[in-house]
């Protein structure tokens, strides 16, 4: 059984495209996104779990962990709608949207889904809390 859980386990991580390490620069992963991830892979057992901290993009201090893009792939999504995903994911990080997460855009999808598009979906630019496009200063 031991042995069953661990292949299952290496298996998905050898699935998994981590991008947050990418994103998050030299400074690794913080603990906010580590605790995102954690509760995300035990309460999901997901296959693929790709996670991005995307608050360089927003006008918050370097090194936040405040806006985040998630990805979650997992069966136990099969037979759920939409919003009934959101939820979940919204229960299991009731603690960190309650604080210090700000943002958090939601990819949850079943296995079949996922292999129809395999790929985590990017933000639009941060507009700095306006509606309106930036416009470039005149010299």
């Amino acid at each position: 059984m031991w042995s069953t859980q661990l292949g299952r386990r290496l298996v998905s991580m050898a699935t998994r495209i981590c991008l947050s390490r990418g994103s998050s620069g030299s400074q690794g992963v913080g603990p906010v996104e580590a605790a995102i991830r954690a509760k995300l892979e035990q309460a999901l057992s997901p296959e693929v779990l790709e996670l991005r901290n995307e608050s360089g993009g927003h006008a918050v201090p370097p090194g936040s962990e405040t806006h985040f893009r998630v990805a979650v792939v997992s069966s136990r999504f099969e037979g759920m709608s939409l919003l009934q995903r959101h939820r979940l994911i919204h229960e299991v990080l009731s603690e960190e949207l309650a604080a210090p997460v700000h943002a958090l855009a939601i990819q949850a999808q079943t296995p079949a889904q996922w292999r129809e598009n395999p790929q985590l979906a990017t933000s639009p630019p941060c507009l700095g809390g306006s509606k309106k496009t930036r416009e470039t200063p005149s010299a």
